[in-house]
């Protein structure tokens, strides 16, 4: 397994807010990524942490002047509200009949569903100027000779292709199990469990089901804990079987997002949509071949959309900002059969690109990086559209990953108020700033409302259990040599940089500390 390699950048403050338009109000640490595992980037937005290319940033959520919290989607049990349905309905009568709702246009304000990074303005915009040779560790073996220079002395030791959908198709995926509010994602999962059947006439119950869906959904259950141990199987099958039933078309339950996206069109449809996921970090062929086309359409979304004069939308900004990426390509074999990396996931209209939505599928989650489209068919909500087959296409991943069913949706930013549309998919979590745990929404805007910037963890004895805990066992890369913290202080010529070194570990957590490597020249 190939170990990332980054380089800390420090904090950066007092620059132009794009939300609020403080003009010194923004701060945020960040740090270049040449290159990064799935779990360790999975890790990092757990703790608050997003990607611009391969630019990680963070923002100083108790100095900044529009805190920005991490926020999830608990993809299983979402229900279109409707809204959405109201979209989703405008695109299947688009396809079968061609209508274009000329009000529909203006009920969705946002144009893209992730804003965040458009708006990030990222200090380090050239990429680092180290040679390749200069971050490829030496030897394992070399490695452990440094790491048992240290336990001699004393010290602690350290211890050490593409996925093509039609519009007909039900594209399902979910993320990671629902922790319990007060545990980090990648701990301990929890779910509500729905309320049991009832039985008789009674209007205030459920009415009763058929044997075979008990007994199908009995079958899943058990194969659940099987597969996950008896504890946490019995707080995942509360998910899983909200999904089941909310699954099948019955006349007394609301359509979900299938419904609507796996409708069979008539043969007389005016238009046809595929959905396309094309790697685009390592490139693979299919997006190689559709770089042109993507590109032009970036083009024109930032011109139009966001005011970009003709020259700004380069080759190389739109290469940067959403083609390259640092995370590593894998394909293990209980992930999901496209594997796990980044991604762009096209929307072809009658054999050209209309729209493009750049995601990163991690351990956990399909993360949601941005979102461009043709602003000729602004008129169909494609920022909605899009984010709804997100979530969608998290629950089909799910079927192949059951570690996989959250969708992230990059920030949630309370304190303006044209990024809030996002706690409108629910379930959804914060992430509390501090202790780095999950929280209900609904329990966290009383707080936000009151607050800007709140520690949403009401406990007020929890604390960071990720945090750092020692600064020895943080994992250095100097001069092609893998080394602890603890060895490397007494190699060090020049100046001390261990407080760098200490707030680098403080905000990405001890265990990312300790399988990242930070790059010192």
């Amino acid at each position: 397994m190939p170990a990332a390699v980054v380089e800390y950048k420090g904090w950066k403050e007092g620059y132009t807010c794009g939300y609020c338009g403080a003009p010194r109000g923004k701060v945020s640490a960040g740090m270049w990524a040449h290159s990064m595992t799935v779990q360790d980037y999975q890790d990092l937005i757990d703790r608050g942490w997003r990607r611009s290319g391969k630019y990680v940033y963070k923002p100083i959520m108790n100095q900044t002047c529009c805190p920005q919290y991490t926020i999830r989607c608990r993809a299983l049990r979402f229900q279109a509200s409707k809204s959405h349905k109201k979209v989703l309905k405008k695109m299947l009568k688009f396809l079968s009949k061609g209508e274009v709702s000329k009000a529909a246009s203006e009920e969705e304000p946002m144009d893209s569903h992730i804003e965040d990074v458009a708006t990030c303005d990222f200090p380090y915009k050239s990429e680092s100027q180290v040679t390749q040779s200069e971050l490829t560790p030496l030897a394992v073996d070399q490695a452990e000779r440094v790491e048992n220079e240290d336990k001699d002395s004393g010290e602690t030791k350290e211890e050490g292709n593409v996925q093509k959908v039609e519009s007909d198709s039900v594209q399902i995926c979910t993320d990671k199990d629902t922790p319990v509010p007060a545990e980090p994602s990648h701990s301990a999962k929890a779910a509500h469990a729905p309320p049991k059947p009832g039985k008789g006439a009674d209007l205030s119950k459920p009415l009763c089901r058929k044997a075979k869906d008990i007994r199908k959904e009995r079958k899943l259950q058990k194969l659940l804990q099987n597969q996950m141990g008896t504890a946490e199987g019995s707080q995942l099958q509360g998910d899983q079987a909200f999904l089941l039933q909310n699954s099948k078309s019955k006349t007394n339950q609301p359509k979900n997002i299938e419904d609507f996206v796996s409708v069979p069109l008539p043969d007389d449809a005016r238009h046809k949509l595929e959905v396309r996921v094309v790697r685009s970090s390592p490139p693979s062929s299919q997006f190689k071949a559709t770089f042109q086309e993507s590109y032009q359409v970036y083009k024109r979304y930032q011109m139009v959309i966001h005011k970009d004069p003709p020259d700004k939308p380069t080759i190389s900004q739109f290469t940067r900002f959403l083609c390259d990426s640092p995370l590593e390509a894998e394909h293990p074999p209980n992930g999901p059969e496209c594997g796990y990396g980044s991604f762009h996931q096209q929307y072809w209209l009658d054999g050209k690109i209309i729209a493009v939505g750049v995601i990163d599928i991690l351990p956990y989650c399909v993360s949601s990086v941005y979102l461009y489209y043709d602003p000729d068919f602004s008129f169909l909500s494609l920022g909605v559209y899009s984010a709804l087959r997100e979530i969608a296409f998290t629950r089909q991943l799910y079927a192949q990953a059951p570690d996989l069913c959250f969708y992230y949706m990059g920030f949630y930013i309370h304190s303006c108020p044209k990024m809030r549309y996002k706690g409108q998919y629910r379930p959804s979590d914060l992430l509390c700033p501090e202790t780095y745990t999950w929280r209900p929404i609904e329990q966290c805007l009383p707080l936000l409302e009151h607050s800007k910037y709140s520690r949403l963890t009401q406990d007020g004895k929890a604390v960071d259990e990720g945090g750092l805990k020692e600064l020895g066992r943080v994992k250095v890369l100097l001069k092609r040599t893998v080394m602890p913290y603890s060895v490397y202080k007494k190699r060090r010529k020049g100046p001390s940089d261990e407080a760098s070194v200490q707030q680098y570990a403080s905000l990405v957590g001890q265990s990312c500390s300790e399988r990242m490597l930070l790059f010192r020249s």
